[in-house]
């Protein structure tokens, strides 16, 4: 059986009637069913996953964007021998930046500068960053971010998540990453059916058949292969995007409390901790008092968390009161990544708490190297690009699904319409009770699980059995021709 037969469309250079001597093959209402769920969420849908995609394959670009822009104050213009020390560092910033609390110090490593980052109440979440040249001591330069991102890569990222709405522009992402693995999956399964039925080879369904005549057909054969082809990717995509959505972030993170799989706590608590032998000696001057405006304190945790381990760039977060820990946590996000973390007592330099990425829970592991998949960080330039073929890819499929759905429109005489008709209903109706005892109490919990994809599945139920309900009034109101004479 052709494709041709499969959809029900005559063949080219096949007449009318011989089309309707030989009736296309019924779909199993099953198939009906995912047909029509496929073509109303491709269509209402589609608009939330394109701006995604656009707004995703502008962010791809983030990391040569703030090196154009802010090359100047992120690296140094030469890197020298020894760096000075983190008092002389902090110092430095702290005069450039006389107001505000000073919230972490991420030491320059390489060509990288040292931030330090001061909080400020009237900034609300986002903070002051004074740039210094760890091997001079001087400021580069004063940016204000949003926990380390520069004001280009922020502004990005708000357009990607909320389109600079704030919490309300945070339904459109939560939208697109909920229905965006229906989409795939139902697609993958149609595609799959089509394929078979014409006894095609599995290699085929990664090709588009390029012998189908102009039209939906060869349209349909691009859109399939194409999705096809981006399907792990799309399914990540709506995975992690939804670990960070609104109301299905929530769902999952109590779900990882839940199981005891979130990331672990740190402790900041300090009694009963004796200092190091040989450590918390205050060697570059100053008073240690412990507190986020003593320099010295920096230099005595950053050297505890060397000798614990903690190599390459790493950020030390002051207790956020007198008397507590410091933090200090490896933020090394390129794969192999580096993400330990201990707490340190500052005058003494004691470590008090330690968390090592490798005893994280594997969800916690997952959840947290999927956000820097996401975000085209794990496997640096090569995890951009990728982002940057789905983001393309997904742009692709979704002009073709429209260009489709144009397409299929009736254009003959006295039965033209402006678009093309949905699929046909009846498929719920059509499915047997096991298959329905079983898939409602699931979309149930998914609709519970993720909220916006319940909520705008009621939507298209609603909405298709209004149209339903008018399309059967405009039939019953047609006049009845009356029946030839000797009929």
């Amino acid at each position: 059986m052709s494709v041709t037969e499969l959809s029900g469309d005559p063949a080219p250079g096949t007449s009318t009637a011989a089309s309707a001597a030989r009736p296309g093959r019924q779909p199993t209402p099953f198939a009906a069913l995912l047909t029509r769920l496929h073509f109303y969420a491709g269509i209402l849908v589609a608009p939330f996953l394109l701006v995604a995609a656009l707004t995703g394959l502008a962010y791809t670009i983030t990391p040569q964007l703030d090196q154009a822009l802010y090359g100047d104050r992120l690296t140094v213009a030469a890197v020298g021998d020894q760096p000075k020390t983190l008092a002389q560092q902090v110092t430095a910033a702290r005069a450039a930046h006389p107001d505000g609390t000073i919230a972490a110090v991420a030491p320059g490593t390489g060509d990288r500068t040292t931030q330090v980052v001061f909080s400020l109440e009237e900034l609300g979440d986002k903070q002051h960053t004074v740039y210094v040249d760890p091997y001079t001591g001087e400021v580069t330069g004063q940016l204000t971010t949003w926990f380390g991102s520069t004001p280009a890569t922020t502004w990005l990222d708000d357009l990607h998540r909320n389109l600079h709405l704030g919490e309300v522009g945070r339904h459109y992402s939560e939208i697109a990453a909920s229905w965006l693995w229906v989409l795939v999956l139902g697609g993958v399964v149609l595609w799959w059916r089509r394929r078979s039925a014409t006894r095609a080879r599995t290699a085929h369904l990664l090709v588009p058949d390029l012998t189908a005549r102009k039209g939906v057909r060869r349209t349909r054969g691009w859109h399939a292969t194409t999705g096809v082809w981006l399907a792990v990717g799309l399914l990540f995509l709506s995975a992690t995007g939804l670990t960070w959505s609104r109301y299905a972030g929530a769902n999952f993170s109590t779900g990882l409390d839940t199981l005891r799989a979130g990331t672990p706590a740190l402790s900041a608590t300090v009694d009963g901790v004796a200092a190091p032998a040989g450590g918390g000696e205050h060697q570059h001057g100053g008073a240690d008092t412990g507190t986020a405006d003593s320099p010295a304190s920096y230099d005595n945790v950053l050297a505890s968390a060397r000798r614990a381990g903690l190599s390459g760039p790493v950020e030390i977060s002051p207790a956020a009161e007198p008397g507590l820990a410091w933090t200090v946590a490896q933020v090394d996000n390129t794969w192999p990544v580096a993400k330990d973390r201990i707490a340190v007592e500052p005058t003494t330099g004691a470590v008090t708490a330690r968390s090592d990425f490798a005893d994280w829970p594997l969800l916690a592991q997952l959840s947290s190297l999927g956000i820097q998949a996401h975000m085209g960080i794990l496997f640096g330039p090569v995890n951009q690009v990728l982002l940057a073929a789905l983001a393309l890819g997904l742009l692709c499929v979704i002009v073709w699904g429209y260009r489709m759905w144009w397409q299929r429109r009736p254009t003959r005489a006295g039965r033209r319409a402006r678009l093309g008709s949905p699929p046909a209903r009846g498929g719920l109706r059509g499915l047997p009770w096991s298959a329905l005892l079983l898939g409602v109490p699931i979309t149930l919990a998914l609709g519970w699980a993720l909220p916006w994809f319940g909520v705008t599945l009621l939507g298209f139920l609603v909405v298709d059995l209004v149209l339903g309900v008018v399309a059967r009034r405009r039939r019953r109101a047609l006049p009845v021709s009356p029946a030839p004479a000797g009929s």
